[in-house]
């Protein structure tokens, strides 16, 4: 295999840790579906000012660049456009504010590189925005619309954006620059206004508060129309052009950049974000100041760009989080391959009794010549008893938030080693005594891909099938990720919901075994199928630089209704290999009194919010850690170290190993139809 090929391969197995929860871009919730009727419109105004030679510099086409570095942020939008927001929600601050259908208006978006998009909007001749009164006269007037040209995807229902695509306001890719720090207050950038009249007031500063839209603004009367109001000058300039030119700001979501620095500026700008940013520090005991003292002469005494690497990759390895991970670039590609690129072809398990057996054996590899078989079991590895040797491994693809994860990928990098660097094996075949095996390590990696579940899978099947499973007559959904096309997700998941409610299926069972996550928002919709009533389930915060402490987010997670409701008994299959989002969303289906969890091991247990987190630093090498922590509404850390714990849980035996069955389907199956 090519070096290039390796990448793709283990850039994939990455997968499952870097990119379990992905970035929003707005503030978002998961609100109740659209009313089947809407509000009658109000009587249009009549049009103050036209477009033409008479008004030359009036505002009716805008467009401009989304320059982007978020690694999230083309990986699963689809009928993405750009939206004339109003900004309603914020003036009010309110995080639920529901875009009004009928004052939409949408604009196209193109990718133009690798990291910039271009949009084009044009301006209705009277939008339909909410009017707002914000000149703070103690009078009732006519007010102006507010709006800001903010990036947007389409999930749920039509082209249009629904509350459960998003409320509230932009504070990524938008024409406004917010603080999250300040509840993500509007702190510069542009604003477009329209004006019923020339009679009407608009904020000229921030006021003593620094806040805009508030009673302390200093007002000054907007011209008639459209305006564009450049938040960036003080006072703000109120200004008139026919096609202005506005880039779109990224927002918090944006990368770290440390590439200009070198390996120990680097490495000290990192320590000291993370060392304040992390949200897990007292959970895991972390001594950040010992953790530098010991990692950062390792980074100082680097020659070249893999000793960097190096002493990166032993720094991640004492943070037990699965979120934290380098990216793969050629130079770790090529890293991989001198150290772990041979192999001998075979696959083992570890029982619940202790014995590891082999579970396959690709043919033409090192352990098939050497006449091992399915169901051998392996007694000692280079003369150590196998579970020692096991203890001894650190996976590559680590660190892990849970030692039941580590402990799978452990058996994984047992077998991988350099090519052609040899191991002395003892061994035994079903109903043969035990022998002495050396295997010379071959470049392989069928049996990497076969064995980590994330890269069996078949890349052209879709995210979400589904079946009915016979005899029982059982409803069956497996979700493969929560990263895919969102709107391909979502129409998929309600065509499998609504068909199994018509069918009446006595129960479902939903395997998220593997899924590596991706987005919250996605996730939690899902799970609102199976309520009928709002429930609050989790509460988040980050640091906050302002207040030097961790600071809770107003609006807790919930759970809000779907526009079908499955009442029935539900079974959700977990493992390891589900992470992140796909924690979250089986974690929300236990505060149902119907629901069971099964597996063989409880989930991941990696549930920080990695969307702020991104980092590129020297080596063109990137990196990640999680800034946001979950917490039950009453103050108790959220699946994070421990996973979902299953609530049968299934051992794994000689039989379930050898894949004679698939044991935990079957425990779910018996359960749900007793």
């Amino acid at each position: 295999m090519s070096n290039k090929n390796l990448f793709i391969g283990i850039l994939l197995a990455l997968a499952t840790a870097t990119l379990a929860c992905s970035a929003v871009t707005s503030i978002t919730n998961t609100p109740t579906p659209i009313p089947t009727a809407l509000p009658t419109p109000t009587a249009l105004p009549p049009i103050p000012v036209l477009p033409g030679a008479e008004h030359p510099d009036e505002p009716v086409h805008i467009h401009g660049e989304i320059p982007f570095t978020s690694p999230f942020f083309l990986d699963t939008v689809s009928e993405a456009f750009v939206m004339l927001e109003d900004q309603a929600g914020f003036i009010d601050r309110d995080l639920e504010f529901e875009f009004p259908l009928r004052g939409q208006a949408i604009g196209p978006v193109e990718l133009v590189g690798d990291d910039t998009l271009l949009y084009e909007l044009a301006l209705p001749a009277i939008p339909q925005g909410t009017p707002s009164d914000v000149d703070n006269d103690g009078k009732s007037d006519p007010g102006v619309q507010i709006f800001a040209v903010a990036y947007w995807s389409n999930t749920w229902g039509g082209p249009f954006l629904e509350p459960r695509d998003g409320t509230g306001w932009s504070t990524a890719y938008a024409s406004t620059i917010t603080d999250s720090d300040r509840d993500y207050e509007i702190t510069g950038g542009t604003l477009i206004v329209w004006a019923p009249d020339d009679e009407q007031g608009f904020p000229t500063t921030f006021g003593a508060d620094e806040k805009l839209f508030t009673a302390d603004d200093p007002i000054a009367l907007i011209p008639a129309g459209y305006s564009i109001v450049d938040l960036n000058e003080q006072p703000f300039r109120v200004h008139k052009q026919a096609q202005p030119s506005i880039t779109l700001f990224e927002g918090d979501t944006a990368v770290n950049d440390y590439t200009d620095l070198n390996y120990t500026e680097a490495f000290d700008a990192l320590y000291e974000k993370i060392a304040r940013e992390y949200p897990f520090t007292p959970d895991k005991n972390l001594d950040w100041q010992a953790l530098h003292d010991e990692y950062a002469p390792q980074v100082a005494a680097a020659r070249d760009d893999e000793d960097f690497f190096w002493a990166l990759k032993a720094f991640t390895l004492a943070i037990p989080d699965a979120h934290i991970g380098i990216g793969f670039n050629d130079l770790v590609g090529q890293i991989f391959y001198e150290n772990y690129g041979g192999s001998f072809g075979m696959i083992l398990t570890e029982l619940i009794d202790g014995r590891v057996l082999v579970v396959d054996v690709l043919p033409e590899t090192p352990g098939a010549r050497a006449g091992l078989e399915v169901g051998a079991e392996i007694l000692q590895w280079n003369f150590m008893p196998i579970g020692e040797a096991v203890d001894a491994i650190e996976p590559f693809f680590g660190p892990y938030s849970t030692e039941h994860h580590k402990r799978l990928e452990q058996l994984v990098f047992l077998t991988r080693v350099a090519p052609n660097r040899e191991v002395t094996i003892n061994a035994k075949n079903p109903g043969e005594s035990k022998r002495d095996i050396t295997l010379k390590a071959e470049v392989e990696y069928d049996s990497l891909f076969a064995w980590i579940p994330s890269l069996a899978e078949d890349a052209v099947s879709p995210a979400i099938v589904g079946e009915i499973l016979e005899p029982s007559g059982l409803g069956y959904i497996r979700i493969n990720t929560f990263s895919d096309d969102y709107n391909l997700m979502a129409q998929l998941w309600e065509h499998y919901i609504s068909t199994l409610i018509d069918l009446e299926v006595p129960g479902i069972i939903l395997d998220m075994r593997v899924n590596g996550g991706g987005s919250s928002g996605l996730a939690g919709a899902f799970a609102g199928y199976f309520y009928d009533k709002e429930i609050e389930i989790s509460r988040r915060s980050y640091y906050n630089e302002l207040l030097a402490e961790f600071e809770y987010k107003d609006y807790p997670g919930r759970i809000q209704p779907g526009p079908l409701y499955y009442d029935g008994p539900v079974a959700v299959l977990v493992s390891p290999y589900c992470i992140s989002a796909c924690e979250g969303f089986s974690h929300s289906m236990t505060y149902r009194d119907n629901t069971i969890i099964v597996g063989h091991f409880p989930t991941a247990g990696a549930y920080g919010e990695v969307g702020r987190g991104q980092y590129d630093l020297p080596a063109e090498l990137s990196l990640q850690f999680p800034t946001g922590r979950s917490e039950t509404p009453n103050g108790e850390l959220l699946i994070e170290g421990v996973g979902v714990v299953p609530d049968i849980l299934v051992p794994v035996t000689e039989e379930s190993a050898l894949g004679t069955v698939d044991a935990v389907l079957d425990a779910a199956i018996e359960a749900l139809t007793k």
